[in-house]
């Protein structure tokens, strides 16, 4: 946008606003919340600039690309009539940005309650606060003017309280939970627990990286759906690629990962239960009221800030205890009011955050907001977007009471250690036809092969597997209502359930958890999983020629 642009334009803006992209934590921020603030206002004139001095600047390009926004070069600033810069990183180069132009700095996180590396020097400086007489500071709770008074003292007096736009969002989406869940694909009965991570070596990933495998792979999938948010400067300084591939054994128990640019808010709505550090995205966790374990909590968190109580009343979780009772216990013993007590510290008066900005930002720029504009529109968190999948080796522990009860426990066969036998348990490997390690696949018992539209097709799709598979015992496909399961001596059985347990998985295991316990294949048994118990009907469809007890592995 050079000097003339407004020669060859076709909207006649009578102001010029620049917003500042630096990191895609702070460009977000900014994608987030313009929109509201000028929309149907042809008098604004947004343009982006791309300041280029940040090390987490990776993605920003990509970010304001696929958004359609117009990008000057940070140095052109100089050259171009500016009347107000609008910014989410406190840290922008403020060398071109024209004499007597107002910059108005919003925050990308929850308040100052963070201290970070200085990139002007060795110390750590606060984090969301930019040391300027040109700066405005938009706030979202009084104790941070309190706070950047103690600090900054020049400050406070171009700080504005306004509220917090995504803190209001994030409330007002609650009423779409169950979409945002069924996006990501968590089913009935199923518990979201959200792992949330900030950035550097104090965070949940940079203490422990191995923890989202481990936790993953200690839950069962009947249970449970585990999903991790990142801070984007974990993408920015590394790459998606190198965080899937330090997270390979993760994604592989069932893990999701889910983009910081879309869906986080989502996922957030979606958790159950919140697994964090001391990032924000864990704060907005708690001031939704999930129930939360701390994972790490960095010394770099601010004493005497909302966040600092929080990690001194929230409990932390144990690395290297069983998850699934630690998970429970936090659920059960949640004290959501002392909570939400702390949480209040940070946001005032919610649900008013845009109108005040953009109030705010018309009075920079000076001009009279839009008579019949109306409140801002308070737009609903995106759907999520997330990479993962459902795992597909899966180590199957089988009981076999003698009422003919039948309680199956399952667990991903990545990232953990393989369950022990016992007298009253047998465990057997059992994968998907759609697992990627074809050593898995060599080793399984138990194979499915997916849903055919009949049984007859079913039957020979299982056929077909164990012909593929020599050390399989057992293969099972699906089709409308039940499934079928082919032994490698050619006996076929069929089952149906009563309830909704349709997946193939779960009747492979029934039928071969039967021949362990050298049952006969026939008749009703009861299926207990996950919590949950029904009937399951098993007939079979070949002559019966049943295995000797103990000739199954």
């Amino acid at each position: 946008m050079g000097p003339d642009a407004r020669r060859w334009g076709t909207f006649r803006g009578d102001r010029i606003l620049v917003a500042a992209a630096r990191t895609v934590t702070s460009t977000v921020r900014l994608l987030d919340t313009l929109p509201a603030l000028f929309r149907s206002d042809p008098r604004v004139d947004v343009v982006f600039a791309f300041d280029p001095t940040s090390a987490f600047n990776d993605g920003v390009h990509d970010l304001l690309r696929d958004a359609g926004v117009r990008v000057m070069p940070w140095g052109q600033l100089a050259r171009t009539e500016c009347h107000l810069v609008v910014s989410a990183s406190e840290n922008i180069d403020l060398a071109p940005v024209p004499a007597g132009c107002p910059v108005l700095v919003l925050p990308h996180g929850v308040g100052f309650h963070k201290l970070v590396p200085d990139a002007r020097g060795t110390g750590r400086r606060l984090s969301g606060v930019m040391d300027d007489e040109r700066a405005w500071h938009a706030v979202s709770h009084p104790d941070q003017i309190t706070q950047l008074a103690e600090h900054h003292p020049a400050l406070a007096a171009r700080a504005r309280l306004v509220g917090d736009p995504c803190h209001d969002q994030l409330t007002a989406s609650r009423p779409l939970r169950d979409r945002y869940r069924a996006a990501l694909g968590v089913r009935d009965g199923q518990r979201l627990v959200l792992l949330s991570s900030t950035w550097g070596p104090q965070s949940l990933l940079g203490t422990d990286p191995a923890l989202p495998a481990r936790l993953t792979a200690g839950l069962s999938p009947d249970d449970h759906r585990v999903a991790a948010v990142t801070h984007p400067n974990v993408r920015s300084a590394h790459g998606s690629w190198q965080i899937r591939q330090v997270q390979a054994a993760a994604l592989d128990a069932g893990l999701l990962l889910v983009p910081p640019q879309r869906g986080w808010q989502a996922a957030l709505l979606a958790a159950d239960v919140l697994v964090g550090d001391h990032g924000s995205v864990t704060f907005y966790g708690a001031a939704l009221g999930t129930p939360l374990l701390f994972a790490a909590f960095g010394e770099e968190s601010v004493p005497g800030t909302p966040m600092a109580e929080l990690g001194r009343v929230v409990p932390r979780l144990d690395p290297h205890a069983p998850f699934a009772p630690q998970l429970e216990r936090a659920v059960a013993e949640h004290d959501a009011e002392r909570v939400a007590k702390v949480a209040s510290g940070a946001f005032v008066e919610p649900g008013r955050a845009l109108e005040r900005l953009r109030s705010l930002a018309y009075g920079l720029l000076t001009l009279p907001e839009p008579a019949t504009a109306g409140p801002p529109p308070l737009y609903a968190a995106p759907e999520p977007r997330a990479e993962g999948r459902e795992a597909t080796a899966l180590w199957v522990g089988v009981s076999v009471t003698t009422d003919g009860t039948v309680a199956v426990t399952r667990l991903p066969a990545v990232g953990g250690a393989e369950p022990v036998e016992d007298d009253d348990v047998s465990v057997h490997l059992a994968c998907d036809e759609r697992e990627r390690d074809l050593r898995l696949l060599g080793s399984a018992s138990v194979l499915t092969c997916g849903t055919a539209e009949s049984c007859t097709v079913a039957a020979r799709s299982a056929r077909e597997t164990l012909a593929r598979w020599p050390g399989c015992r057992l293969a099972t496909a699906g089709f409308p209502g039940g499934c079928v399961s082919v032994l490698r001596d050619g006996r076929v059985v069929e089952s149906r359930a009563t309830g909704p347990v349709s997946d193939p998985g779960l009747h492979a295991a029934v039928v071969y958890g039967l021949l362990r316990a050298g049952r006969e294949l026939g008749g009703v048994v009861a299926l207990r999983v996950g919590g949950r118990e029904e009937d399951v009907a098993i007939t079979p469809r070949s002559r019966p020629n049943p295995f000797p007890r103990g000739s199954l592995s």
